[in-house]
């Protein structure tokens, strides 16, 4: 079996930001130290949830700077560095590894997509130039290209491609990945919803935007199902659906940032074209928030009342 990059919860962590639309580090170094305060198992900066389709280079790699210069070791940062471009993800890659990441969150190629063969030699290449561990990345629903699981049993033969993050929503497609790769490939959850689900078929956490709001309660989802105490673990899967339901009203990340805010992190306004969340789908998250008790505390999320739950 390769290394495990984390094994339970690792927040896809947002991008604070000012009004105005810079990057707010004061409020990301804060945010980093929530989620090692309350018992996140990594971190993951710069994937879907943290906006990095809107940032410039010289953000992108300020914020992974930041997230190491901040996080001290205490627990592996992750960086999202893919791109529709190989050469440009190389780039960034070889940077990240620079600036002291743990590893790499490799997202599919959208717009310009490919086939499965331009998979295999896009993420191959990729790795091979940046000589650091990689975290494949299917979310379908964002790229148009869906990575298969005989694609994954090819790529799970290189050695740095270790784990795939996991958003098909396609369980049965998930199982057999999972047949097929065996210790070769882990599996993390991209989604907050299947938890559960993913670590019944042999995953070993989630990479979680649920754990924005609630780091402590998912460390514990994952920690409770991988010592066995699997009714525990479901349990809490179930108790947190309509958190998790409500986080997604609207194109992620726009409600987490709501929240966030709502909760008195100072995770600012989503860059266009994500617009700020309707009224309606406003008073939702706010009342499904109070509801969990996630608004019980004006310094960060409520980690000893929603993490036990």
């Amino acid at each position: 079996m390769k290394k495990l990059i984390f094994t339970g919860s690792c927040a896809a962590l947002v991008t604070p930001m000012h009004a105005d639309g810079r990057v707010n580090f004061t409020a990301l170094k804060h945010l980093l130290e929530v989620q090692i305060e309350q018992g996140s198992d990594a971190v993951c900066v710069c994937g879907t949830t943290g906006e990095a389709s809107t940032l410039t280079d010289q953000e992108h790699l300020a914020i992974i700077r930041t997230a190491v210069e901040t996080v001290r070791r205490r627990i592996p940062v992750i960086a999202g560095t893919g791109s529709n471009d190989t050469r440009h993800a190389i780039v960034m890659s070889r940077q990240a590894k620079a600036l002291g990441a743990d590893a790499l969150l490799l997202v599919t190629p959208y717009y310009n997509k490919t086939s499965q063969d331009g998979l295999i030699r896009h993420f191959t290449a990729i790795v091979n130039e940046a000589r650091l561990p990689a975290i494949l990345y299917n979310v379908p629903s964002r790229t148009g290209v869906t990575i298969h699981p005989e694609t994954y049993a090819i790529l799970s033969r290189e050695p740095l491609i270790v784990a795939a993050k996991e958003a098909s929503g396609d369980l049965a497609s998930i199982a057999r990945t999972a047949a097929l790769c065996s210790d070769s490939l882990t599996l993390y959850s991209g989604n907050d919803d299947q938890i559960v689900p993913l670590l019944s078929l042999g995953g070993k956490g989630v990479i979680s935007v649920l754990a924005n709001l609630a780091p402590a309660a998912v460390h514990r989802m994952c920690r409770l199902y991988l010592d066995g105490r699997v009714e525990q673990s479901r349990q809490m899967q179930l108790n947190w659906l309509e958190v998790i339901n409500a986080l997604f009203c609207d194109v992620n990340p726009a409600p987490v940032k709501a929240a966030l805010n709502m909760m008195g992190l100072a995770a600012g306004p989503c860059r266009l074209p994500l617009a700020p969340l309707a009224a309606k789908e406003t008073a939702r998250l706010r009342a499904v928030l109070e509801m969990h008790g996630l608004l019980s505390r004006a310094d960060g999320p409520a980690a000893h009342a929603a993490g036990a739950s």
